[in-house]
């Protein structure tokens, strides 16, 4: 969800401005999504990286997402929206972080839709973070490291249970993954925008699916065996 300060930079407003306006953006895709019936939506909210942002900045974002999880948890009940978090919690403020795993509980027996938020996430961070799992069991006798697979790491990853996404929407006009579900989005469609996140809404998600639609998913066979299946 990229160009939140830029587009509040092109107004000569604050920075947590565009990230406020952002909010919306998040709260119409969240809906839409649902409204179609798409079963997993992850946003990537706040990266390992973006803690490096400056403390007023970073605590303004807590603040929002803080304010999010509690003005949003009677829509997810409402739409039968579960809520997961990718990412390491442990780092997230004490109140964000009590306000979060409530959330989460209150909306685990959801079904429709599973909403993940990525917050302190990294996809370096995630491998490293499941390759320790696997060792720490190969260690211990659970596991044969004869028997690992693609599949070994999927099940120790922070999506573990969860289909690859199928696609990968990039607003804001970056063309590059910043570290976001690198295992995950190994087949995914890349959809690229120049749109700033913050006018990111229904019609541009819907756009971006319709091209998704459109597009021919080999997984590296040749069309002419699509056709003949």
């Amino acid at each position: 969800m990229d160009g939140n300060w830029r587009w509040a930079e092109e107004r000569r407003r604050p920075r947590l401005f565009g990230h406020k306006a952002g909010v919306d953006s998040v709260r119409e895709i969240v809906e839409t999504a649902r409204e179609i019936g798409i079963e997993v939506l992850t946003l990537y909210a706040f990266s390992t990286e973006n803690w490096n942002r400056p403390s007023s900045e970073v605590s303004g974002l807590m603040g929002l997402l803080k304010n999010y999880l509690q003005s949003e948890l009677r829509t997810m009940l409402r739409n039968d929206i579960c809520l997961r978090c990718l990412g390491e919690q442990d780092r997230l403020p004490d109140d964000v972080r009590t306000v979060l795993k409530q959330t989460i509980d209150d909306t685990k027996t959801c079904r429709s839709m599973t909403l993940n938020l990525a917050l302190s996430y990294g996809g370096r961070n995630e491998l490293v973070h499941a390759f320790r799992e696997i060792a720490k069991k190969c260690q211990e006798g659970t596991l044969d490291w004869h028997t690992l697979s693609e599949t070994t790491i999927s099940e120790h990853l922070f999506t573990a249970g969860q289909p690859d996404p199928d696609l990968l929407i990039r607003t804001g006009g970056e063309h590059r993954l910043s570290n976001f579900l690198l295992w995950q989005a190994s087949y995914a469609e890349l959809y690229f925008t120049e749109t700033r996140w913050p006018d990111f809404k229904k019609a541009q998600f819907l756009e971006a699916i319709s091209t998704f639609n459109h597009r021919q998913r080999r997984f590296g066979r040749v069309g002419a065996q699509l056709m003949a299946e």
